[in-house]
């Protein structure tokens, strides 16, 4: 499918293309989503640039994710997708910029996308070029991993919190562990995609400050890049943080279903520990010797009784001033 923009007043206005090969001319954004073969060649046509196919865009090189052919620049980036529902995953997107054309290839949706589509359907700047779109979609990618963390951050502190509140606010309530340990880990997948896509955007940053020395950029652009190299720094250092985090957060839980498991195991040992002296005495009583002199005393069943439930009591009473129990 293609998505084809052209300037239009102070609006980016999206063109429907009936054929491939009617693309216009003044074009200077080319979406591409799942392009089919004669979409390929159109673009090639109207470019002259090769499109990378989707087994060229999975390379994990960089010399194949950032590189320059028949003066085009090309610039390949892991970009989150689905990241607000259970099942978050990256996919790899294209950018090439050819001359003051900007064309994206991708396989998947991508938030950033539709939000750039949105605002500069409503205003842009006169004037806009490839590389004024290209901008504006790195600086939203930049903004939604941002987002991104800031949700994971409050998600990880609410498990912190959940995990250490007060005993006497968790007593008599049934804890879902196995449900905390399944947003633990999950937020800790959704934190390493995130920082993989950063680290991705921060080679293409690079990149283009690198062949921007070339490129008659105007200052604000070139501030403006100054600035998402900075911001892709501290976000992949926060990154670093929360994966920290998790990591803690993580051991500590374990740490309190060990606790639980003990004390488990230390009440049924306890348990066993206050029967042992009353079927001492059960079974001693219960071997039916003739010799013995008890088994002719009147009251020697209700003795019995007694002496199996004060062997049991006081253990009891005894752990518990300990504060064993």
């Amino acid at each position: 499918m293609l998505s084809v923009y052209v300037p239009s007043e102070s609006t980016l206005k999206k063109v429907e293309v009936a054929e491939p090969a009617t693309l216009p001319e003044s074009a200077v954004w080319i979406d591409m989503v799942k392009p089919t073969g004669e979409e390929d060649r159109a673009v090639e046509r109207l470019t002259g640039i090769a499109v990378p196919t989707r087994e060229d865009m999975q390379e994990i090189e960089i010399s194949s994710r950032l590189y320059i052919e028949n003066g085009a620049r090309y610039m390949t980036a892991t970009l989150m997708c689905h990241s607000d529902t259970d099942m978050p995953r990256t996919t790899a997107v294209t950018f090439i910029m050819a001359g003051h054309r900007l064309v994206t290839v991708r396989y998947d949706m991508p938030k950033p996308f539709a939000l750039v589509e949105n605002k500069l359907a409503r205003s842009c700047m006169p004037g806009i070029t490839g590389e004024m779109v290209l901008m504006e979609l790195v600086d939203a990618v930049i903004d939604r991993c941002a987002d991104i963390l800031e949700k994971v951050g409050a998600d990880v502190d609410q498990v912190s919190h959940d995990i250490f509140e007060p005993e006497s606010e968790r007593h008599g309530q049934a804890k879902r562990y196995s449900q905390i340990l399944i947003a633990i880990g999950r937020k800790g997948d959704l934190t390493s995609k995130v920082r993989e896509s950063l680290v991705s955007v921060g080679r293409v940053v690079t990149f283009l400050s690198a062949v921007m020395e070339g490129v008659k950029w105007s200052k604000d652009m070139r501030e403006q890049l100054k600035t998402m190299q900075r911001d892709v720094a501290s976000l992949t250092d926060h990154a670093s943080y929360l994966s920290n985090k998790i990591t803690f957060v993580l051991d500590a839980m374990l740490g309190v279903v060990n606790l639980e498991q003990n004390n488990i195991i230390k009440l049924f040992s306890v348990m066993a520990v206050v029967l042992m002296p009353p079927t001492l005495i059960a079974s001693i009583y219960g071997m039916n010797f003739k010799a013995m002199p008890e088994l002719e005393w009147a009251h020697g069943y209700p003795m019995a009784l007694v002496m199996m439930l004060m062997a049991a009591v006081l253990p009891y009473f005894l752990f518990r001033w300990k504060k064993w129990l």
